[in-house]
């Protein structure tokens, strides 16, 4: 292979660098080298930092062009080469070149580079799903044995030193995900960041703040999306109202009064959630005289006051002690 690299040198340049980063990456593969390793070699031959981010994996690794590992949050920039690691895949692997256009050999050390990736974590990682029932479930117990979790998170992919989450979703299974990771779509409660083996903390959290969630809907206001740690002493109502048990008497008024006034419940949850009652009126998109007239409707139906610091207050643990009521 040297032989052929000089030769090659002689004749083209770039066609004998390319070689030689063939065979550079060959002997890393054949030593079983790790992923640092890897991501070095790209950063030390392309004489630019290079950087791997493996999203379904959660493995993040940056190493400078002198061969020093120094991680950063800033997302990729979008002109640097890059590589996926499987094909169709997003990319995962990115020199830090912006100046100039990608070279030939810049292609050939991230091809070699990815591949070289894509065999370790399949190796030492393997493909099991973030939402693998058994590997969650032992994480989120609480009496299991701190290593069998701690061995069920690896496996899961989750960073043991890194905080992460639980997502309580109304229909599957949980979710855990890094600290920082965006919720997907959907109605969902959504756990405190903490430690791994804290994990059943916020599964726990989590299950209370999806009490609290709603479909969005006219018939079902409210968010679909509800974060425990946004809940603060609100959250002990979930102790205090018994999913499927009688509703208190306040909830019970609310559901008879919407029972017949079709416009009621997104009225009354856009005056109880926003700042004035003109935001209200802009919210449910009516004239704020309109609103007026609904309100002096809604107080009749109810029997207390809405346009009052109480009354709204009132209003709102009966909007909110109406979703914890559910079964």
């Amino acid at each position: 292979m040297k032989e052929l690299a000089g030769r090659l040198t002689a004749l083209d340049p770039d066609a004998g660098a390319a070689v030689q980063v063939i065979a550079y990456f060959d002997r890393l593969a054949e030593s079983r080298a790790g992923l640092e390793a890897l991501v070095r070699g790209a950063a030390v031959l392309a004489g630019v930092p290079a950087r791997l981010a493996d999203a379904e994996r959660r493995v993040r690794v940056r190493i400078e062009a002198d061969g020093t590992r120094r991680d950063s949050d800033v997302p990729p920039d979008a002109a640097w080469p890059c590589a996926a690691l499987a094909p169709g895949g997003a990319p995962a692997l990115w020199l830090e070149r912006s100046e100039a256009a990608p070279s030939v050999v810049d292609a050939v050390i991230l091809e070699r580079a990815a591949g070289a990736v894509r065999l370790v974590l399949d190796r030492t990682r393997g493909r099991a799903p973030a939402d693998d029932p058994a590997l969650v479930e032992t994480v989120l117990d609480a009496t299991a044995p701190e290593a069998a979790r701690l061995h069920a998170a690896r496996r899961l992919g989750l960073d043991v030193a890194a905080p992460a989450r639980v997502l309580a979703l109304r229909e599957g299974r949980p979710r855990i995900v890094p600290a920082d990771a965006e919720p997907p779509a959907g109605r969902l409660g959504v756990g405190p960041a903490v430690p791994v083996l804290d994990l059943p903390d916020s599964w726990a959290a989590a299950r209370t703040a999806l009490r609290f969630t709603a479909e969005g809907t006219a018939r079902d206001p409210g968010p679909r999306v509800v974060r425990a740690e946004e809940l603060g002493g609100v959250a002990l109502l979930g102790e205090l109202v018994a999913p499927g048990a009688e509703p208190p008497p306040d909830v019970q008024v609310l559901e008879s009064a919407a029972a017949t006034t079709p416009w009621l419940l997104a009225t009354l949850y856009a005056v109880a959630s926003t700042a004035s009652l003109r935001a209200a009126a802009t919210e449910v998109n009516v004239h704020h005289s309109t609103l007026q007239d609904r309100l002096a409707h809604a107080e009749h139906l109810l029997g207390w006051p809405l346009r009052t610091p109480q009354g709204r207050l009132r209003l709102h643990l009966a909007l909110t002690m109406r979703h914890l009521a559910r079964p």
